[in-house]
Formats: structure tokens, sequence, C-alpha cells
């Protein structure tokens, strides 16, 4: 019972916490309970609570209320309580700009001024300052600050400093107010000197005008002398440093400065020198820089006393060598002092995290080069390829050099993208040291690795890359017999040594960090063979990964391989831990998974997944036992299962709209593909009938006298555009998708529209212009599906060169058709990583007013009036990654109002049949809050259908269709008074017809 004593119990419900069930005002109520307690600590309690309501419910009208209450507890509550009313204004800064009455909030709480408590005199300018975005130019609030500087109580001077700096860096009247004020107190003899170095931080926001910020940069040099300290010289500098990175002006001025500084005997001014450096160099300041400043910088290397002061030191040269300009003018005029700097670096091995840095200058000097071709850079690089081998094995084996490895394998990497000469040894480099029998730290074990699959990654993109992105243009080349060079990627060479590693950590005791290891070289085994039949011996260390990992480890092997398109591996996998699992939506997830990869073993092998798993070919691809047609067929039927699967799993909370919609695109091409090989099965059985030459001429139609083969194709052709807007549909819901998913999307989209292109070229006289191939992929899942559209591309040279009035459809023509659909289905498919993760989510939550009192119930309109419909919406958005893969900046608010009920019939006035009128309104979200409304005209009485659907439009101005839909029913009751016919009449005529606003 003595654990049970000391908990903590609630004295209102916190559900709102993590519980969908109860509305805003519902919550606020039970907050407002809690503020009208008697006891301070559950005031205390509901007042931190208020900011992860802002969070939920971002209304503007809850938003007013609750701040205008929480002024009311300010003014009359404690100093506790204004504390924690203080920390909810500095954690709801994002919602303050929807406080509806923000002078009526000053207007309460700045009654508190007036109170003879200094404390609570503090904690007031500490809440100005908090909201001073949203009251920049309040003459009151600037005049109070002013004055509380002047306070003989350290408490409140300390506030008004804090809140000078918030209102600083918001107003600009402020600012050059106050700019005198702040230096008569530095230089005053009576402010004590902790005070001055608070002081001195707010004139870093002294930048709205040009003639204050010379004028505080002279005061700041002014001060450099008159006050030497080691803490007021580091103030003063990080000040000058900030005011010269936002006006660009004093930048030149102020590097000289600090190269004067850098002779300093003093650590700390030193170090705080080389940070206003490395500030200086970032990417909106480095332009500024003169020329002689870099070659100053270099020579005062030698004053660099110890390693924390040369890693500074060499993070400048590195943040200058990302910058074209400057990078190109460290190559072409200090190079050799580069040189030497660096190579004094690295030697001092016992120092890694300077030497790895050290390397990365070096590396980040070579990409630059190579990429621009120039041959400055080849010492360089022979300085690479000899100290790189000892620093990543230095550092591979020590488990607090972490940070130092990820540095140098990035670099590496970088440097592979520029040069493959370099990658190729580097490939092999990282292999034999992870191939090594030492065992190394595990964090270390998971970057080489990680390495590996970025290494992959390029050579796959080298690997399958068209003729014209490596620079080589088909137009001026020979044009030969003899195929192309096949592109190999290095890492099949390393192939044994993955395996064998693999094999080592899974048969040892396997924590989670070793987990991670087996997933990671996992991905690379099948990263490296994707597009490549699995050997034998690559199958079986798989197995032996089945028997010793857990379900979870399984299942990430498996999704990799289903990403890469190995779908014998992934289909054993889930097959064995669909069996396992005792959630029911978690076993039809992984069924329909297991039925997927079924399908794409039949379309890739055209055998059985049963038979593959019982005679496993050890080396290469055993011919296919299935007909075509007969492959097709059964890929077809094992997707409908999926699609019933998949069904099954899904529910409310996760509906996978995605993986059904796919499901269903997925099924509906293959059925299509089915129709093709039967349309040249029926060419032999089914002949044009005898008329079919008058046919033709009649219909003016030349290709009609081929018969019945001629409309199957053009059939055919119907369905694949039917399936390429399928995709695109897809495509415009997906806006949470990333990158990869997108691209495969639009090569999907793509091959439709190129394989019915390749159809109507042949059942159409004058085809229309082929599609635009407008990826070429980034991402080597994306790239190999590509290459399979330009291997497309080449087959169809193979179709015979007929003019437009001599056109055949021949056995020549339906077989170069059978071979576009054996490229299509032996190109393994690589599942879209949307598919199986949602990196990022994106929802918006409508409330649309008025709202029927019940949901079988219509909204009740009087005849002769407009509607109004209030919109107001709350955007949700979470990202797993650090960046968002695109953002909201504006939505889109379509209503449609439809008649649902017939009119009443009159002979006297022809009434219209239909009655639809369409509004647009485009709104910007305010804090992920959104408001628009619109005025919807009504005629005459009878029952609408009214509709609000969503767009999202995105930072680049594509629009997405993605957002909610709201619907109800409008009743219009018919005026008593008046005959319908002369008021319909009356209006008949405006709204039959569809208006855009």
């Amino acid at each position: 019972m003595a654990h049970l004593t000391g908990t903590r119990v609630s004295m209102f419900n916190e559900s709102f916490l993590n519980d969908n069930e109860h509305d805003s005002n519902a919550v606020l109520m039970e907050l407002d309970k809690g503020l009208r307690s008697a006891k301070q600590g559950i005031q205390c309690e509901a007042i931190v609570r208020f900011p992860r309501l802002f969070e939920k419910y971002p209304f503007p009208i809850l938003i007013n209320s609750s701040f205008i209450k929480l002024a009311e507890f300010f003014v009359s509550g404690s100093n506790l309580l204004r504390f924690w009313v203080l920390r909810v204004c500095q954690q709801s800064e994002n919602h303050l700009d929807k406080i509806l009455n923000i002078d009526n909030f000053v207007r309460r709480i700045f009654m508190v001024m007036h109170s003879n408590d200094p404390v609570a005199r503090a904690l007031l300018l500490r809440t100005l300052g908090a909201v001073s975005r949203v009251i920049p130019e309040k003459p009151q609030v600037h005049h109070a600050i002013r004055r509380a500087l002047d306070s003989h109580d350290t408490v409140e001077v300390e506030a008004a400093i804090y809140a000078s700096s918030c209102f600083a860096a918001q107003s600009s009247s402020f600012a050059i107010s106050m700019c005198a004020k702040i230096s008569d107190m530095i230089e005053s003899l009576q402010v004590p000197v902790p005070m001055k170095l608070l002081l001195i931080p707010v004139l870093r926001h002294m930048h709205h005008d040009a003639n204050t910020a010379a004028l505080v940069s002279k005061l700041c040099l002014e001060l450099l002398p008159k006050y030497p300290a080691q803490s007021f010289v580091v103030a003063i500098i990080n000040t000058l440093t900030q005011l010269s990175s936002r006006t660009l002006v004093g930048v030149p001025g102020q590097l000289n400065v600090l190269l004067e500084f850098m002779e300093d005997l003093r650590t700390p001014v030193r170090i705080q020198v080389l940070r206003s450096f490395n500030e200086l160099a970032g990417k909106q300041s480095v332009n500024a820089w003169p020329k002689p400043a870099i070659g100053a910088l270099i020579s005062k290397f030698k004053l660099c006393r110890n390693g924390a002061e040369q890693f500074l030191f060499l993070s400048i040269l590195l943040k200058l060598s990302e910058c074209p300009l400057t990078c190109q003018q460290l190559l072409l005029e200090h190079r050799e002092a580069l040189l030497r700097l660096c190579v004094q670096c690295i030697s001092k091995l016992d120092d890694y995290t300077t030497a790895t840095q050290a390397m990365a200058v070096l590396s980040a000097l070579v990409a630059f080069g190579a990429q621009k071709q120039l041959t400055q850079v080849d010492d360089i690089l022979q300085v690479v390829n000899l100290h790189m081998e000892g620093v990543l094995l230095c550092t591979a084996r020590r488990a607090e050099c972490t940070r130092d490895l990820r540095r140098v394998l990035t670099y590496g990497i970088r440097i592979t993208q520029a040069n493959a000469e370099f990658g190729a040894e580097f490939i092999e480099l990282v292999s034999n040291t992870l191939g090594d029998n030492v065992v190394y730290p595990p964090a270390n074990a998971q970057l080489i690795c990680e390495a590996l699959v970025g290494l992959c990654e390029h050579f796959q993109l080298r690997k399958y890359a068209f003729s014209t992105a490596e620079g080589m243009d088909d137009d001026t080349a020979m044009e030969t017999d003899q195929p192309a060079p096949l592109k190999v990627n290095p890492l099949l060479a390393q192939l044994p040594l993955i395996l064998y590693k693999l094999k080592k950590v899974t048969e040892s005791e396997t924590d989670d960090q070793q987990l991670r290891t087996v997933e990671i070289l996992s991905a690379l085994i099948c990263q490296t063979t994707m597009g490549c039949y699995l050997p034998q011996q690559v199958v079986q260390c798989f197995e032996l990964c089945i028997e010793r990992v857990n379900c979870w480890t399984l299942y990430r092997i498996a999704r990799t391989a289903s990403r890469y398109g190995h779908h014998y591996v992934s289909a054993h996998i889930y097959t064995k831990v669909s069996q396992i699992v005792i959630s029911d939506h978690m076993h039809y997830f992984l069924v329909a998974l297991a039925q997927i990869s079924q399908a794409e073993c039949i379309l890739n092998y055209g055998l059985e997944y049963a038979y593959m798993r019982d005679n496993y070919a050890p080396r290469e691809a055993p011919e296919p036992l299935l007909p075509l047609m007969k492959r097709l067929e059964s890929a077809s039927n094992l997707y409908q299962q999926a699609l019933a699967s998949m069904r099954a799993c899904s529910s409310p909370q996760h509906p996978c709209s995605f993986q059904l919609e796919y499901l269903k695109i997925r099924a509906q091409f293959l059925q299509t593909l089915h129709l093709a090989v039967t349309v040249k099965n029926a060419q032999v059985i089914v002949p044009p009938p005898a008329i079919a030459g008058s046919l033709a001429q009649n219909s003016r139609d030349y290709l009609q006298k081929f018969g019945h083969v001629t409309n199957q194709l053009r059939k055919l052709v119907k369905s694949l555009k039917a399936c390429e807007e399928t995709y695109a549909r897809l495509y415009k819901s997906s806006f949470d998708a990333d990158n990869v998913t997108l691209e495969f999307l639009e090569v999907a989209e793509f091959q439709c529209a190129l394989f019915a292109h390749i159809i109507e070229s042949i059942c159409y006289a004058t085809p229309p212009e082929p599609p635009v191939f407008l990826t070429t992929g980034t991402h080597p899942e994306t790239r190999y599906f590509a290459a399979s559209c330009q291997r497309m591309e080449q087959m169809q040279k193979n179709l015979p060169q007929e003019l437009p009035n001599a056109k055949t459809i021949s056995n020549r023509h339906l077989d170069v058709i059978i071979a576009l659909i054996e490229i299509i289905t032996k190109t393994p498919l690589c599942l879209p990583r949307y598919f199986f993760q949602i990196l990022q989510s994106t929802q918006i939550k409508l409330s649309v007013s008025p709202q029927p009192r019940s949901a079988t119930e219509p909204v009740l309109v009087q005849s002769g009036s407009n509607l109004v419909i209030k919109v107001e919406g709350v955007l949700q958005h979470f990202s797993k990654q650090q960046k968002h893969f695109r953002r909201v900046d504006s939505v889109q608010l379509s209503l449609t109002s439809q008649l649902m009920s017939p009119r009443p019939v009159n002979e006297l006035v022809k009434l219209p049949n239909n009655d639809t009128v369409t509004l647009n309104q485009i709104v910007k979200p305010q804090r992920d809050f959104l408001s628009g409304s619109f005025l919807l005209p009504i005629s005459s009485g009878g029952q609408f259908q009214v509709t609000l659907e969503t767009f999202v439009i995105d930072e680049h101005g594509i629009t997405w269709c993605t957002g909610p839909k709201s619907s109800m029913v409008v009743r219009v009751m018919d005026d008593p008074s008046k005959p319908a016919a002369v008021q319909v009449a009356s209006t008949s005529q405006a709204v039959s017809q569809t208006r855009r606003f």
C-alpha cells in the first residue's frame, strides 16, 4: 500500500489529453471547475493544462475566452498563479494572435503594474514580453518598461531587461527609442556589472534601422577598451556578431575585430571569436566576406592552442567550403596552406575529433573540385586516400568516437558521389572493415552498415541510370548492334563478406542494437541484389534469421524485401509471421502482404510460391512453368484475395485507404494485361468477317477491315487510360506520402500511358503524341522501375514502320505487345514505402454551422433567403522526420448545393430539372486554424444536398485532393402567401446554371 499513498490523484477529468470524446467546451468547463477550486495547487494544475488544450482545440473563441479568464487570475491571484500564467503565455506563443480582444487582455493584466509588490510587477513585465509579438506598438507598455529600468529592485530591472529584449526584436520604434537609454545604463557607473552583462545582449536587436545599427556598433566598439574583462568582451563580441549577421553591412568590419581578438591570450575569448567566425560563415553572410579575410583567417591557425579551438577553426573552413564562391577561392588561392593545415591536424591521431573534421574539410574540397572537374584537387585526393583508412579504423574501434566515425563515412560517401573510382575503393575499404573479426561497438557497427547502404544506393542509381542522365548523348554516339556494356554495382563483389557478417551477428546473442544491425544488413543485401535472382545461400541466410530473430525484426526485413522486389523472401516471412500474431487486424494485414508477394512471385518467375519453396533453384531463376495467361490469371486472383484481406484488417482508426486503392489499381492493371493476351490468342481463331472491308469503307476507318482485333485493341487502350487516371487520382490524394512513393506513382502512371500509346500506334491510323516522361527516379527502386519503361520504349522500335494509309495489324504487332507484357511482369514490383509507413500525417478537422439537431433531420431555411454557412477547421500535422515532405500553405473550400427533390410540375412555367450551385474559397491557415464563410443562394422550396469538400494547397501551389468532406441536407420551406409558379419563375433562369466563384 505504500506506493499508493504517494500517488497524486487529479481532482478533475484529464481525459482530454488522450481522448477524443469530449469537445472543447466540455474540457474548458472542467478546467474552469479546477480554477474555481479553493486549493491553490488545483488552480495551478488547471492553469498548466491550458497549453495542451490550445494545441488540441486551437479555436479563436476558446483561446480568447481562456486568456481573458487567465488575465482575471493574473490580477487577483498570487504570484505563484501569475508565474504559471506567464508560463502559459510563453508556451502558447503560436496561438497568441488568435486572442480576439488583445486590448482587453492587456488592459486587465496591466493593472498589476500599479501594485506595490516588485515581484508582481516583474512577472507582469515578463508576461508582456512573452506576448510582445501581438502587442509590439503599445505606448503604455513601452513607457512601463522604460520606467521599470529605473527601478531600485533588481528583480524588476531584470524583468524589464527581458521585456526590452522581446520588444526590441518586434518593434523598430521601441528599439530606436531605447537605444540611448540602454547605452546610458551600460556606461553608467551606478548600474552593477551583472546588470550590464544582461543589457549588452539587448543591443543585438537594434538592426531595424541602418543608422541605429551603426550607432550600436560604434557603442559596442567603444565599450571594448573600456571594459576589458573577459565576460564583457565575450558578450560584446557575441552582440556585434549577431548584429553584423543581420545587417550584412558590418561584416567586413566585424571580421577585422575578430581577427584582432584571435591573438587574445584568454581561451574563452578565443573560443567566442571562433564561434563568431562560424556564425558569419553561414549562408546569409558568407557572401559579404572580403577576399583578404580568408587568407588572414588561415594564417591565424597557429594561434589555436588546443584541440577544441582547432576543431572550431576547421568548422569555419568547412562552412566556407560549402559555399561555391569561397570554396573555389580556397582551392585556387589557399590550397597549399589548407593542405598543410589539415595534414597537421590529421597526423595528431590522439585527437580523433579534430582529425575527422580535417578530413571532412578535405573531402568537401575534393567533392566540389571533382564536380567542377578542377585539376587542383588531385593532390588533395591523394592525401584523403592516404589517411582515410587509418582514420576510419581508429574511430571505428572506439565507442566514444561515434560522431567522428559518422563524419568520416558521410564525407566518404560525398566524394563517392563525385568520383566513382574513389567510391569503388572506399566500398572495399568499408566492407573489409565490416568483415574483420574485430568486435566493434554496436553503434559504430550500425554506422558502417548504414554507410554501405548509402554507397549501394549511389551505385544502384548509376547502374539503372538512363544514358542521357550520365552525360552521354545518344544522338552523337555511333549506333552499333552490340549491346551496351552492363553496369555493375561494386558491392556485388562484397556480398560474401556481407552474408558472413549477417550470419555472425544473427548467431550471436542479439540485443536491440544488434537486431538493428541485422535489419540494416538485410536491407543492404536486398538493395544490392535488386533486380537479380537471389542465390540459394542468400535465401538460406534469411532462413537463419527467421529462426533466430523476433517477429518485429522479421516483419521489417520482409518489408524491406517487398520494397526492393524480392517477393519470395517476403512471402516466406509474411506467411511465417502471420501464423504467430495474436491481433486479427495484424493477421489479415500480413496475410494480404503474403498474398501480394505470392502473386508477384508468379508474375516474376512463372512458378507457384509453394513450388518455389520446395524446389528453389540454387543459382539462376528456373524457366517459367506457367504460360503468360495462367500467370496473369493466378496473380489477379491472389490480388483479389489480398484486397479482401486488406478490407478485413482496416478499421475506422486505421482505414488503410491508400493500400486498398493501390490494390484495386494493381488488380485492374493485371486484368487489363490479361485482356491483351486474350486479344493475341483470339486473333488466330477469330478472323475478320467477310463484310469487314465494306464496314471499313462505310465508317471511313481503314483499320476496321482487320475485324475483331481492332475493336479489342481500342478497348484495351481505354482500360489502360482508366488505370492511368486512377494512378493520377491516387497521386493527388497522397499528400502525406514520401517522395519515393510519389515517384513510384508517377512512373506507374507513365507506364500505363506509354503502353496505351504503343497500342494506339497499332490500332489507330494517326495516334496522338507520346507521353512525356517527367521523372527518371532519384531513388534506386523508382530508377529501376523507370528503366523498365525505357526498355518498353526500346521495344516499340520493333514495330513495323508503315505509312498511316497502309497500316496493318499482324502477328508481329501483337508479338510486340506480348513482349511488352513480359517486360512488365518480369520486372519485380517494388512496393512503395507509403504502403507500409506513414512518416507524416496531416489531418483537417472541420466544424460546419449550422448543424441539424440530429443526423436524420435537415436544416430548415425560409424561402427567398440565403443560407450562411460558416466553416472552421483545425490543421493537425505530425512527422517522424525532422522535416516535413510538404506543408499546407492554404486550403481550398468547395461548397456544392444540389437539388434532391423534384420540383412540382407546372404547365405554365417550364422549370429546370436541376439546380446546382458551386462556391469556392481559398483560405490561409493562421497558426493551424482556418475559417471561411459562404452565402449560399437558395431558390424555391425543396430539399438540397449541400456538400463541403476540402482541398489542400502546398507551398509550391500544387492542389491535393486529400481533405475531408462534410454534407448536410437543407430543406427550403415554401412561402404559402406567394404562388409557387411566380416565385420559381423569377429565379429559375438564374439558378439553372452552375455558378463558380
